[in-house]
């Protein structure tokens, strides 16, 4: 196949990117030219603003684009309107965060999402919906649309899942938040850019969530399976979620993969049904890889770069001298 990939260059784009040179196709990037990976040296690269005219499309032919960056209905909208025609399969890599609230658990493709109201400023999830039904008005017969939870591994930009690996490296006794059976889901970059070339091979049309493992996963198998994966002495202090709160942390940044209890509106996004994905061939690998690989890229960055997310190491010592007396 001859692929577009608009962005390719950061997180879930790059692996895509690699992945599909391995797999022998042609790949053609469309960015700003921000970064210039050397892994990418046979790759054709287009740069542009992809919210001017796009003239550096004209007269092309794609078998497929993959969308790893669109955020806002109107780019998107140029973006498929120069495309149109001269593209099989339209991929657009979208969020769960499109259903906009989360309060039962099992929420499925069938379930409704969220656009920006009329005449008012749209938040990252209604944005996504959006563009995902500008894609479906003006080229439904090309859409696949993939909606990703969180996503992990060499080279995330986030840190949310990183900080616990590199948290259980440095050992010592670590603030681990709420319960141990406490739900989490998450999906390793490389299984969901495999599965996605595979669903793009096949011309497959259609939203899919891609989130999780096929088996339940807890916070306390996370954490364990961490430190039997580091081989690291450590000790987890499980502290009480009111706790927390009270001292003002903040879930999901100061302590990644923590949402409470207590926030009924996404007492369901930690346990999405993703059966559909599973169905169509995403494979996770073993959690253990995961791990490993994303600690051994981390310990390759410059550690006085600030991370952006996780307890400051200082934050972390106050709030378990204060909840461990």
């Amino acid at each position: 196949m001859h692929l577009l990939v608009i962005g390719g260059t950061v997180f879930l784009g790059r692996h895509l990117v690699s992945q599909a040179l391995a797999a022998g196709h042609q790949v053609t990037t469309l960015n700003r030219g921000t970064y210039n990976l050397p892994e990418q040296d046979n790759v054709e690269k287009l740069i542009d603003d992809r919210e001017k005219d796009l003239d550096i499309l004209s007269g092309r032919h794609f078998d497929a684009v993959i969308d790893t960056c669109g955020y806002r209905p109107e780019t998107v909208s140029h973006s498929v309107k120069a495309l149109k025609g001269s593209v099989d399969t339209y991929v657009f890599i979208s969020t769960v965060s499109v259903y906009g609230e989360f309060p039962s658990i099992g929420i499925t493709e069938n379930d409704p999402i969220k656009y920006t109201p009329a005449g008012e400023e749209g938040d990252y999830g209604t944005l996504k919906a959006d563009c995902e039904k500008a894609i479906l008005g003006l080229i439904p017969e090309c859409a696949l649309i993939i909606r990703p939870g969180l996503i992990v591994g060499p080279y995330d930009p986030t840190d949310r899942f990183t900080y616990w690996p590199a948290r259980v490296a440095r050992g010592g006794k670590i603030l681990a938040p709420g319960q141990p059976d406490r739900a989490i889901q998450f999906t390793d970059v490389r299984d969901l850019a495999a599965w996605i070339l595979k669903l793009t091979e096949m011309q497959a049309r259609g939203i899919f969530n891609a989130k999780g493992s096929k088996d339940r996963l807890t916070m306390g198998e996370f954490l364990q399976t961490c430190k039997q994966t580091i081989d690291n002495d450590c000790e987890f202090l499980w502290v009480d979620e009111d706790a927390l709160a009270e001292a003002g942390v903040q879930p999901w940044t100061e302590l990644p993969l923590w949402i409470p209890a207590s926030n009924l509106e996404f007492a369901g996004f930690m346990q999405m049904d993703c059966r559909k994905a599973f169905d169509s061939g995403l494979t996770p690998r073993p959690l253990t890889e995961t791990i490993a690989d994303t600690l051994a890229w981390d310990q390759t960055r410059d550690p006085s770069m600030p991370r952006k997310a996780g307890l400051l190491p200082a934050r972390e010592s106050e709030l378990l001298r204060l909840n461990t007396k």
